[in-house]
């Protein structure tokens, strides 16, 4: 990068710095706080409930800073995690440099880090949530000699007190704009702050799901990501949301990650987008049409497409959002720019070529492919997804694809080119496996699965075991057809889970 380029990035340490964020070390940033005011050091770190904890040091010298730095701090690890015994429960959080960024919302000047967990012995905390993921894909560039990248696209509701001028139009909100829209600018605020803090966007939106209930209004809206190499693009899922509850918190009204937030309205994904690259090239196209290592990944995924839900989909209000004609999948197939499947392949820029000069005829012919933001679209996942062991889940059903001796084959039956919900595709629909409608059954596909996740490491036995063991505390099976057409109920069951991750 140029030095314009580097003035050009949000990121304020990236500014001053001069380097790309991964090249950060720790003299990087004591020079970073000695030379702009910095009093706090902020750790930060994602435990089991999914949501950012946060450890504040008051900065009194450069001795304790680099201390601070350098060694990290314990933490009561039994706090964190319920399969951590309150006997030998104590953790290091260690910074990782990369992650630093300046706290957007406090008065004093902080410098926040995201931390990694590492056990009494020095050693990597195997059940970790970022640390599962970094196994994962260590395990896959190794297996393949691939870079996994993803990005996700957070959608959220804010609720509110209706709009007094324009009211909230039921299931129209898409690409609404202001003065149809009431909470445009904390999406955008929320878009500058991500950037702040390192985060890579593509675009932010106002979503379909608007509507109104007596004096309330919701409203939803998405933000979408740019693709990250994986551990970096759950880290700016992770520190998003936070942003967004934040600004959310100064207005007081309620943001929302929850899949579903009233009856028989669209719910809110958490959709993951995946491309692989090899020596910087994207390799999920080939001669202008989708490769078959996507293929046999999408093959992969789709195999393991109920054990992943174990991951995203991790409540009971999850699978009230899992149910045909509410643009959520419900079945294991995939396909072209097909929102009914449960992988999606969108327009990639393959063939369309010149449309830039076909709107701006003075503008020179553009020869570059543009073919390489091809990716494929987990669109399974909601808000209150353990976004790590989904991310990692990913990568190992990635993976697991790339090694079936059957992928293309596989990936060829569970084409689907029309809508299958559709009458005149019956047929298709009766073919197809069914995802898991409740937490039980969830529960039982990881199960049946556990031993893929397992192998080389990567999800320790007794991570699975505390999954399998939160979902079936739940007691869900049935529990669909148990509260069909009982409003009051849903409406009971959706205010437990508001507050979702």
């Amino acid at each position: 990068m140029t030095r314009d380029e580097y003035l050009m990035d949000p990121n304020k340490l990236v500014q001053f710095l001069q380097k790309p964020s991964n090249e950060f070390t720790k003299e990087d940033l004591i020079r970073y706080i000695a030379e702009n005011g910095i009093k706090m050091i902020n750790f930060r770190y994602v435990a089991e409930d999914g949501k950012l904890k946060t450890l504040n040091f008051i900065i009194t010298g450069k001795s304790h800073l680099d201390s601070i730095l350098s060694s990290g701090e314990r933490v009561d690890g039994s706090s964190l995690f319920s399969y951590i015994g309150a006997g030998s429960s104590d953790l290091y959080v260690i910074p990782r440099f990369k992650t630093a960024f300046v706290n957007p919302f406090s008065e004093v000047p902080c410098l926040d880090i995201l931390c990694s967990f590492y056990t009494a012995e020095g050693k990597p905390m195997e059940s970790a949530p970022e640390y599962i993921l970094k196994k994962a894909h260590d395990s896959f560039k190794k297996a393949t000699g691939l870079t996994f990248k993803a990005m996700g696209e957070l959608e959220y509701y804010i609720k509110s007190a209706n709009h007094t001028l324009y009211a909230d139009v039921d299931q129209k909100g898409y690409h609404s704009s202001r003065p149809f829209t009431k909470w445009e600018g904390l999406r955008r605020e929320a878009m500058v702050l991500i950037a702040q803090c390192g985060g890579k966007i593509k675009y932010g939106h106002s979503e379909v799901g608007n509507f109104s209930a007596g004096d309330d209004g919701y409203e939803q809206h998405e933000i979408e990501f740019l693709p990250v190499e994986a551990e970096d693009a759950v880290d700016q899922l992770v520190i998003a949301k936070w942003i967004v509850r934040m600004l959310a918190a100064r207005e007081n009204v309620l943001v929302s990650w929850a899949p579903k937030i009233t009856v028989g309205k669209a719910g809110s994904g958490l959709h993951i987008h995946m491309l692989v690259e090899k020596d910087g090239k994207n390799i999920c196209i080939e001669n202008g049409k989708l490769s078959d290592t996507a293929k046999k990944m999408i093959a992969g995924i789709l195999k393991l497409s109920g054990a992943l839900t174990a991951f995203g989909n991790t409540i009971p209000t999850s699978y009230l959002r899992l149910v045909p004609h509410q643009e959520a999948p419900t079945y294991v197939c995939w396909g072209d720019r097909n929102r009914s499947v449960l992988v999606r392949v969108p327009l990639g820029w393959v063939g369309a070529a010149d449309m830039i000069k076909s709107v701006n005829p003075f503008e020179p012919a553009d020869a570059r492919d543009f073919s390489s933001k091809q990716t494929f679209e987990f669109r399974v996942p909601d808000g209150s997804a353990d976004i790590y062991s989904l991310v990692a889940g990913l990568i190992v059903a990635g993976q697991y694809g790339l090694e079936m001796e059957d992928g293309l084959q596989t990936a060829d039956e569970l084409y689907a080119d029309v809508d299958i919900f559709a009458p005149q595709y019956k047929e298709k629909l009766d073919g197809l496996k069914q995802l898991p409608t409740c937490c039980w059954e969830s529960a039982d596909c990881l199960l049946e699965q556990r031993e893929i996740f397992e192998r080389n490491g990567i999800f320790p036995k007794g991570r699975i075991d505390a999954v399998v063991k939160k979902l079936k505390l739940y007691e869900d099976y049935g529990l669909n057809d148990r509260i069909l057409g009982n409003e009051v109920r849903i409406m009971e069951i959706v205010n437990d889970y508001i507050h979702c991750m």
